[in-house]
């Protein structure tokens, strides 16, 4: 793969995980550029990934071979204002945001290659489930070079635009709606008796089986969930059940391309 350079417009979490993705399997890139307007945020990046560029000057990272937008939906409309004369033809625009469409970019900028990535937390890790989709013009070559880069990630599969916000809600939200618990029966268990490490590794060993049994036994979801005869939060199932389905329904509803 030929070293490719790279600014970042928005320097904030997601940058620094997919900075890290790239890190971890040593990705030589020949420029890494990050614009934000917060300087704290640029020098906290800076100093974790000292071999970076940083600049407030969105025109100024806008000006590389790929050009990511790690924005908020809201201030995006406002950026492509100010970036789309810095932006070459060729130049291989990248979406992390939901709600904005590959239209919406398309009719703000002469450019043609286009994508939108939901980015997985779990990249950090290298071990992201990270959907992407590509505008109808985007260079073949182009398209494979960018693949080559995202895939460091995790798995980087292509997908129709359409789902791009459901995965954004079942995949890249999902762990936000368990760590907390699991951090809470951890700590349970160290009140209960265990020391710390041997909690620990009872959550982790028992989530990664209950994965495998759920989705990869024959049983079906009755038998599983037939297993263990006692469920001592079983009269809560309702309630959280409504839960997800008020709250992640009406998130859905606002993040959705309009």
């Amino acid at each position: 793969m030929a070293p490719k350079t790279i600014g970042f417009i928005g320097g904030g979490r997601i940058t620094k995980i997919v900075l890290q993705a790239l890190a971890n399997k040593h990705i030589e890139l020949s420029s890494v550029q990050v614009c934000d307007t917060d300087p704290e945020v640029l020098k906290a990046l800076q100093e974790h990934f000292p071999e970076i560029q940083t600049t407030v000057s969105c025109e100024s990272a806008a000006k590389h071979e790929i050009v990511v937008i790690a924005l908020h939906p809201p201030v995006i409309v406002e950026t492509l204002e100010k970036i789309k004369d810095s932006l070459a033809e060729n130049t291989q625009l990248v979406s992390f945001a939901p709600k904005i469409s590959i239209g919406t970019f398309a009719s703000y900028l002469a450019v043609r290659n286009i994508a939108r990535m939901i980015p997985n937390a779990t990249s950090y890790i290298n071990e992201g489930y990270n959907p992407v989709s590509f505008s109808g013009e985007y260079s073949a070559r182009e398209k494979q070079s960018l693949l080559e880069i995202l895939n460091t990630m995790g798995k980087t599969f292509e997908v129709e635009e359409s789902k791009l916000e459901a995965y954004a809600m079942v995949s890249a939200m999902l762990p936000t709606y368990f760590w907390f618990q699991w951090k809470e029966i951890q700590n349970l268990g160290i009140q209960m008796g265990l020391n710390e490490s041997e909690s620990k590794e009872t959550l982790e060993q028992t989530l990664l089986a209950a994965i495998n049994l759920f989705y990869h036994s024959d049983l079906h979801y009755n038998e599983v969930i037939d297993l263990i005869p006692v469920k001592p939060i079983g009269e809560f199932e309702a309630q959280i059940t409504e839960i997800y389905q008020r709250k992640l329904l009406g998130l859905f509803e606002k993040i959705k391309p309009q």
